[in-house]
């Protein structure tokens, strides 16, 4: 394969997956922490992955190619690595870091000899767990949050955006290195200390920054992108005062680096014109999320700095009309003498490369673009702005009658779904009578014990179970076959709980290979990618559906399966749904119509679930919208827009139930505080919410909020491999006693189980059921 023609004006790109094509990076991590392979493998692969990266970008003709966008977890984790900002849990002293302590950050350490977690001691009789983790601005991705304390001290712990500028210059590639910019890692971090003003460490780790920026100009760096996505969040003075003392401060400590000052996933707003004045070489700007303010920076923006735009959508899989653009960008080039084009953000959120979707409908490949077609389309916007539009004519052509193609397609739109959205009437999105009604009538129904115990509904998808799924895909077993499996695993799962005491059992998921996935593959308006998937965290990945038309229902999805597993026991099996607003959010979704056009769409086809589940039976629902407070706005001003059809459609789709019916409703790692109001609309009966990390501190909104209904606060962190004891757990729940009344609150996980082993199962939740117990001893509360 020929590199495509460079162009004279600059193509860059700001970071590429990291995963690798087929998932390299995933498999070689999970071995590597079962102990199959050692650190010199796993580097290998990892070295293998970027160099492939960064040829992939010059055969496409990108020019301004990133190096140090590659991580082995996150790069926020990395950034905390870099500057030394290591909590004194995982023992660091001082020196590069190990890769131990870097991964016990990451996921946690179980007690272990000398050097468990890289510290040099043992790690701690309770082992050490992992730093919190949260979403990254309003994505799918989630970062490790960076850890501050008072008198908090600054070092180079880490030369990775140096080794990582050089490996690719061996390579014959010049680079311009990434780096989280000093402000934002500030801004996203947190300190248990709550009066600590994080921006104050600034000036201890600014020197560390102009550090690492001496010695990339040092092995030939001539520009460097430092990404400040916090300039895209309601800022204060505060944070544009630390905007010009970082900036101002680099500036002067290491004047022969040029700076791409990159913000992304929304506009600069109030922070333009601080920006327009900072003393950088270039601003790059998310056109595709925040084309209005355009203008406004091109008037700022002084002629001699480069202005990268970023007109290709980082975030969704939909094609480029090509045309359309040059429309917009070519008066830009010709009155401007220092352009760039680029994606609007990384190309992390999307997938490598379309070409081995072979299997999906020839119409609808056409219409889509994943990392690799996008390096395309920039190159081809590059040589259209430099050489004309008749050099990649061709091209052009293609891109227009894709659009058109996509514009006029009978399959995207359907008369009954649109009909069936104008006929939703408000009392559709209300419960019978209110919450403490529903309540006595629940409890008088089920006769749970204070403190019931529950999990979030998926058990471990085991090595067995994935083979079984992969030979019933490829038909190398039968459906009958593969069904006497799924039952003989779902029996085995009622039958444990049964047997550890959960109070309200689920049915383990067995069948299913994603949350959303599994949902989509049975709506109409959906699609999906063999191999299309996207990093959440870790070694984690998910193959994000494709909405593309209007949704419907063809026929009831979980019904049967939730039947089967009720008639295995006499406790209340809960039926297992995903919400609309978490299929939504986590779809690349249509953007030929708004966002809550689609949700509503969704919970009206959700809503005919739960009502065919209560018709079989089901007295406990769990709708889950773990990415409610993902899919907020990043700017305040657009919240309530955002709130009011979320919520309205989790009601729509939840609200036709009668009032003995529970429904629960699970939420992930999210800050709660600005949208409490918004989650006690909701008026789920049950909520379920991941607090282990930060140690039941996301409870403080629902007791300032004095939240009505029930909560399932976790108390065992899934996303860690650590298995925490009887006593760690019981602490947990005490210090949600102090937040909560009693009869407010079930025990239960984090999150899903679906992504760790049995043997750290089994053990987790037989300590979960005994700390319930031994809180049962202490309350006051009988048994309901």
């Amino acid at each position: 394969m020929k590199p495509m023609t460079v162009s004279s004006l600059p193509v860059a790109t700001l970071g590429l997956p990291r995963i690798g094509p087929k998932r390299e990076l995933k498999f070689a991590l999970e071995r590597f922490w079962s102990g199959q392979i050692d650190e010199a493998l796993l580097q290998n692969t990892a070295a293998g992955l970027r160099a492939a990266n960064w040829t992939r970008q010059e055969m496409a003709g990108v020019i301004e190619i990133p190096s140090n966008d590659f991580s082995l977890y996150d790069h926020v984790l990395d950034t905390s690595v870099m500057v030394g900002a290591i909590p004194p849990a995982y023992g660091w002293q001082g020196g590069e870091v190990p890769l131990s302590t870097y991964f016990a950050m990451a996921r946690g350490a179980q007690p272990g000899p000398a050097n468990a977690c890289g510290c040099g001691a043992a790690t701690p009789a309770g082992g050490v767990p992992a730093q919190e983790m949260t979403k990254w601005f309003d994505t799918n991705y989630h970062f490790m949050v960076p850890e501050f304390r008072r008198g908090q001290t600054f070092a180079l712990a880490s030369r990775k955006p140096i080794e990582h500028f050089e490996e690719a210059k061996a390579q014959g590639v010049t680079t311009r290195p990434v780096l989280v910019g000093p402000v934002s890692f500030l801004a996203l971090g947190k300190s248990a200390d709550e009066t600590l003003d994080r921006l104050s460490l600034l000036p201890g780790l600014l020197p560390v920054y102009a550090e690492v920026l001496r010695a990339l100009g040092e092995a030939g760096a001539a520009w460097v992108q430092i990404d400040e996505p916090c300039l895209v969040l309601d800022t204060d003075e505060r944070t544009r005062d630390a905007l010009r003392l970082a900036y101002e401060t680099l500036a002067r400590e290491v004047p022969s680096i040029r700076l791409m000052l990159t913000s992304y996933f929304g506009g600069l707003g109030e922070s333009l014109d601080t920006v327009a004045r900072l003393p950088v070489a270039g601003v790059h700007l998310d056109l595709v999320r925040a084309p209005n303010q355009f203008q406004a920076a091109l008037a700022a923006l002084p002629p001699d700095r480069v202005l990268s735009m970023g007109v290709i959508d980082g975030r969704n899989i939909w094609r480029a009309d090509l045309g359309h653009l040059l429309d917009w960008i070519e008066p830009v080039v010709a009155a401007r003498d220092r352009v760039q084009i680029a994606p609007s953000c990384s190309l992390l959120h999307v997938p490598m490369d379309l070409e081995s979707e072979t299997a999906l409908d020839p119409e609808l490949r056409r219409w889509l673009a994943f990392a690799q077609q996008k390096m395309h389309e920039l190159a081809t916007l590059g040589q259209a702005l430099a050489g004309g539009r008749e050099s990649v004519q061709a091209a052009l052509d293609d891109s227009a009658d894709a659009a058109r193609s996509r514009r006029t397609s009978e399959r995207i739109h359907d008369k009954a779904v649109a009909a069936r959205i104008e006929a939703v009437t408000p009392v559709m999105s209300r419960r019978a009578k209110p919450f403490a009604e529903r309540q006595a009538q629940q409890r008088q129904s089920f006769a749970l014990p204070a403190f019931p115990t529950t999990t979030i509904g998926s058990f471990p998808q085991t090595a067995e179970v994935r083979q079984a799924r992969a030979a019933h895909t490829k038909a190398e077993i039968s459906d009958a076959d593969y069904e006497a499996f799924l039952r003989k695993e779902t029996e085995a799962a009622i039958r444990w709980q049964e047997e550890i005491g959960l109070d309200v059992l689920v049915h383990g998921e067995f069948e299913r290979n994603d949350m959303v996935q599994y949902f989509g593959e049975q709506l109409a308006g959906f699609a999906f990618t063999k191999s299309g998937w996207v990093q959440s965290y870790g070694s984690r990945c998910v193959r994000p559906p494709i909405l593309f038309g209007d949704v419907s229902r063809p026929k009831p999805m979980t019904v049967a399966w939730w039947r089967y597993s009720q008639s295995l026991t006499d406790r209340p099996v809960k039926g297992m749904l995903t919400g609309p607003v978490t299929i939504l959010n986590w779809s690349f979704v249509r953007n030929d119509v708004p966002r809550s056009v689609a949700c509503r769409q969704i919970a009206l086809a959700i809503r005919d679930e739960v009502l065919d589940l209560e018709a079989a039976g089901a007295r406990i629902i769990q709708i889950d919208e773990a990415a409610l407070r993902e899919g907020l706005p990043l700017r305040r001003s657009e919240w309530q827009a955002y709130l009011d059809w979320a919520v309205e459609s989790f009601r729509l789709c939840s609200s036709g139930v009668g009032d003995a019916t529970q429904i629960h409703t699970h939420m992930c790692y999210s800050e709660f505080n600005d949208i409490i109001e918004a989650i006690g609309a909701m008026d789920a009966d049950v909520i379920s919410i991941e607090t282990s990390r930060s140690k039941m501190e996301l409870l403080g909104a629902f007791s300032r909020y004095r939240y009505p209904n029930e909560i399932g606060p976790g108390v065992y962190d899934i996303h860690s491999p650590r298995v925490p004891d009887t006593r760690e757990m019981v602490d947990l729940l005490g210090r949600a006693r102090e937040r909560l009344a009693d009869g407010q609150i079930w025990v239960n996980p984090d999150c899903g189980l679906k992504t760790r082993k049995w043997d750290e199962v089994r053990p987790a939740l037989v300590n979960m059921v005994e700390a319930a117990k031994a809180l049962r001893k202490t309350s006051g509360q009988a048994a309901k």
